[in-house]
């Protein structure tokens, strides 16, 4: 019996059954200053992939270190590897207490991430540096483990190159096949994480034991997969000593054909490298074709090479009677470690370290009489200085270079992407966490232009499947068809039928029989046929799983595309006005209609100001503006009126006359050329006219306005155009819109229709009295509707914008949506007619130029009259001046030297 005082949750119960007293010492301290042999520690499992390689390894590496006279100054390395079998718990556990019993400053090990997560409780107490070369579970390197040190990559890295993988052949969802245990649990936590940023997602998990699996359960496993689930990119991460079994397995159920993708992790790399007789195997190399895997990358060295070059001698060395088997990447990370805590060791010693250990006095007083003797191990004093030391590590090895980050990790991951091809491997690319996927060992970011290389997929083919499939359960897809009681053009019942048609259904079928794949679906109605079904309603349905689809008159909008992923729009439908229209006649006074009277009144005007304006620039040296003032005004009034013509008799002669009359012709010709456009536009056209000109003019009445009911336009008309709800008007069938119509705001009817261009189309086709007034103010259209990620979403787009290419979406469009008897162009009478706005600029041109002239004009005169009558007028009143100033501005100009300083000869009027 044990002791009641013994407490259970300080050691684990099963390190009680230890017998291997002689490990144990007494004393409080032990300190070498120097020792001659430090003891460190291995906990392997011998008969594993790993743990075979990583044995000679790491016994090949004491060797290399105790050979070397550079490094820990005499001191030699003492080794102790412990079998843990294939367990991954009991026989670990008690390996490692043995080792911290026997004075071991640091455990290699363990390769199982399952162990690792125990052994490392008991390594932070016992302060000893627990170095795993193997153990890649990403959530080991937390502060809950502050002894651990992964010396090599970790699965957060490998996951990052998987997602990145996925990502780069736009695959959005992924199956995971992994081990149920801690290894595997949180690698593909980290998958999901790293995919969840690229917008991917694990659709489905199939977790295995991590042990004692049996065919039939995979077997099991793997029939649900084709069977029920779509995504067909497979992710496999387990353990090598059935990842084989798997896929031996799925390419038994069809699982490794066309269409498929396998993704699997580091395990078959180093499964291939082990045991290089795989490759001649017809049967496994069959089994895995088309395979995409992971290797942790390490670069060319000269010391790698050599390495290589003595493996075989190594394994002779170890085991002469042993097989040989072949170097994986976790032996030369096995290698690296050995002298990692050699170098870390020599650094330590040489900053004055010591080798200490004490007993733990917790453990003295749980186990005081304890017939075992537990109560001996001993805590590693200077463990946490050798744990620091092993973080600042900066050196190169078989793996390249070893540094640490502030997470514990290895510095600067890189990950090979290999290809299983014909008898053999190809690498295909690389991934680094500062590159991503890369063809090339050291990418030039600014040169790189390809990420991987071409990739022979499963089914011997280079086309990148698409990733997904139908659930092949022979079940037809479900599409649920909304009928409406209006509208049959759009979608109907064939009378006497199940059958439906319409312009929605021969476009879903076209897009159906374009797709790359056979997709049977069965078309089911919804709607009581006697009034028109709630599209809330009828998306809900989606939700719930009732149909894989829908098709009908489904406008795209915000609030829809959170339930459901729409394809892309096979018609645009937005949102129109419609309202009565009445033709406009032609009379004897349309010319009068390109402008409007506000324009006519304007143009009158600047013609009368122009040609005054030039007629006083012109008289003072033209003999064709002088004359008696009756003669003057016909000159003003004809001249302005022939300059619409270019045909006035009087020629300009001034500098200043020419510069107005040229900026007044350029005006001239703009009016000329728009007012005969328009005239033709009116004359050749037909053109309507309505009360409201469109959305602007309905917003700014308050009439009521009608709306079909259950749409989404009741809501945008309140909540982005701001219509009071008591103006609308729901309206149900065509009969009602056209009643509404006819009976306006003042018979209880409405002023206009607001609804989806289509549906106006159809109303108007035979109701000329009807028209879009204005323009279409949203943009939006109709779209199939699949459950939310659904990748046929994605491929029923592709196949709509196939018709659109191909002209059949046109023919099917014209098929049952035109033929319409009368125009719905809108009214166009506002649009026509050419007011001041339009031209506003070209007459304020013309009003500066006149206002120049005649400034320089009046300078030009008041600076001549002064040098005329500086001697005459002296001493006269202002009247005097005046009249005199009137006088000398009537009279002509004799010459055109205003600055000679001789006086001017001025003639009469009379000749005088």
């Amino acid at each position: 019996m044990f002791p009641v005082k013994y407490n259970m949750s300080k050691v684990w119960v099963l390190a009680l059954l230890i017998p291997y007293s002689a490990f144990l010492s007494k004393g409080t301290a032990n300190v070498s200053t120097k020792p001659s042999a430090v003891n460190i520690g291995a906990i392997l499992s011998f008969d594993s992939i790993v743990g075979r390689v990583a044995k000679v390894a790491m016994q090949a590496a004491v060797d290399d270190v105790n050979s070397n006279a550079t490094i820990l100054n005499g001191t030699k390395l003492n080794i102790s590897m412990f079998d843990t079998k294939l367990s991954t718990g009991f026989l670990g556990i008690i390996a490692s207490l043995r080792l911290m019993a026997s004075d071991t400053v640091a455990i290699i090990g363990p390769q199982y991430s399952v162990m690792a997560h125990v052994i490392s409780h008991i390594a932070n107490e016992m302060q000893v540096p627990l170095l795993s070369f193997a153990a890649t579970d990403p959530t080991l390197t937390s502060m809950q483990f502050p002894y651990f040190v992964r010396t090599t990559q970790s699965d957060l890295h490998q996951m990052a190159a998987v997602a990145e993988i996925v990502d780069h052949f736009q695959w959005r969802d992924v199956i995971a096949i992994f081990v149920d245990d801690d290894h595997g649990r949180n690698g593909v936590a980290a998958l999901g994480d790293k995919l969840a940023e690229k917008k991917g997602k694990i659709s489905h998990k199939l977790p295995f034991r991590p042990s004692n699996i049996t065919r039939e359960e995979i077997n099991s496993a793997l029939v649900k997969v084709a069977a029920l689930m779509e995504s067909r990119v497979i992710i496999l991460h387990i353990y090598p000593s059935f990842g084989v079994e798997v896929l031996h397995v799925a390419q038994s159920l069809g699982m490794m054909q066309s269409g498929y993708v396998w993704i699997a992790t580091d395990w078959l790399t180093t499964l291939l490298d082990s045991d290089p007789s795989l490759f001649t195997s017809p049967a496994i190399m069959n089994d895995i074709q088309g395979v995409v895997t992971l290797r942790m990358h390490t670069p060319d060295s000269d010391i790698k090479d050599k390495f290589i070059s003595r493996w075989t001698k190594l394994i002779q060395k170890e085991n002469p009677n042993q097989n040989p088997f072949g170097l994986n990447i976790f032996g030369l990370y096995a290698y690296d470690t050995v002298w990692a805590l050699a170098y870390a060791l020599d650094a330590l010693s040489k900053d004055g370290g010591t080798l200490s250990f004490s007993n733990d006095s917790r453990v003295i007083n749980m186990l005081t009489g304890d017939i075992l003797h537990l109560d001996a191990m001993r805590v590693f004093v200077n463990g946490s200085m050798l744990h620091k030391k092993i973080l600042e590590l900066n050196t190169s090895g078989l793996t390249g270079q070893m540094m640490f980050d502030s997470d514990g990790n290895l510095m600067h991951p890189s990950y090979e992407i290999i290809n299983v091809i014909g008898s053999g491997i190809r690498r295909i690319g690389y991934w680094s966490d500062t590159s991503g996927l890369h063809t090339e060992e050291a990418p030039i970011h600014s040169n790189s232009s390809e990420r991987l290389y071409d990739v022979i997929w499963p089914g011997q083919t280079t086309q990148t499947p698409r990733g997904w499939s139908l659930a092949s359960n022979g079940r037809q897809l479900r599409i649920g068809v909304i009928v409406r009681v209006t509208f049959p053009e759009i979608v109907s019942r064939i009378e006497g039928t199940n059958k439906l048609s319409g312009f929605c259904i021969d476009v879903f079928t076209a897009a159906m029989n374009l797709l790359p794949y056979p997709t049977p679906f069965e078309f089911i109605p919804f709607g009581d046929g006697k009034t028109n079904p709630s599209h809330s309603d009828f998306l809900h349905m989606v939700t719930i799983g009732a149909f894989d689809g829908v098709v009908g008159d489904m406008t795209i909008s915000t609030n829809r595309a959170k339930i459901v992923d729409f394809t892309q729009p096979y018609i645009n439908s937005g949102l129109v006005v419609v309202a009565p229209v009445k033709k406009l006649k032609s009379s004897a006074w349309a010319f009068l209609r390109p402008f409007t009277p506000m324009m006519w009144s304007v143009t009158g005007m600047f013609l009368l100001v122009v040609g005054a304006v030039v007629w006083t620039l012109e008289r003072g040296t033209n003999d064709q503006f002088r004359g008696p003032a009756r003669r003057q005004i016909v000159t003003i009034i004809w001249f302005s009126f022939s300059t619409l013509f270019s045909t006035q008799k009087e020629k300009t002669v001034s500098t200043l006359g020419r510069f107005v009359l040229i900026i007044w012709l350029f005006v001239v010709l703009i009016l000329n050329s728009s007012y005969t456009a328009s005239l033709t536009s009116i004359l050749t056209v037909e053109h309507l006219s309505s009360q409201v000109k469109g959305i602007e003019s309905l917003i700014a009445n308050n009439e009521p306005v009608g709306y079909v009911k259950d749409t989404f336009t009741e809501n945008y008309i309140t909540a982005e155009l701001h219509m009071d709800r008591s103006r609308l008007v729901p309206l149900n069938s065509m009969l009602e819109y056209e009643k509404a119509l006819k009976d306006g705001p003042g018979g209880g009817g409405v002023a206009a229709i607001i609804d989806e261009r289509a549906y106006m189309e159809l109303f108007l086709a035979t109701r000329c009295e009807y028209s879009i007034v204005g323009k279409e103010f949203t943009k939006s259209g109709w779209g199939f509707g699949f459950p939310r990620e659904s990748p046929l979403a994605v491929d029923m787009s592709t196949a709509i914008l196939k018709l659109s290419e191909s002209g059949d979406l046109q023919r099917i469009h014209d098929k049952w949506l035109t033929g319409m008897a009368c125009s719905s162009e809108g009214a166009k009478e506002s649009i026509d007619r050419l007011g001041l706005k339009s031209f506003w600029g070209l007459y304020l041109l013309s009003g500066i130029a006149c206002f120049i002239g005649l400034l320089c004009y009046v300078i030009r005169l008041i600076y001549r009259y002064n040098r005329h009558s500086n001697s005459n007028l002296e001493g006269s009143s202002f009247s005097s001046r005046l009249r005199s100033f009137l006088s000398f501005a009537n009279k002509k100009e004799a010459g055109q030297k205003d600055n000679c300083p001789c006086t001017k000869v001025v003639v009469h009027e009379d000749g005088s």
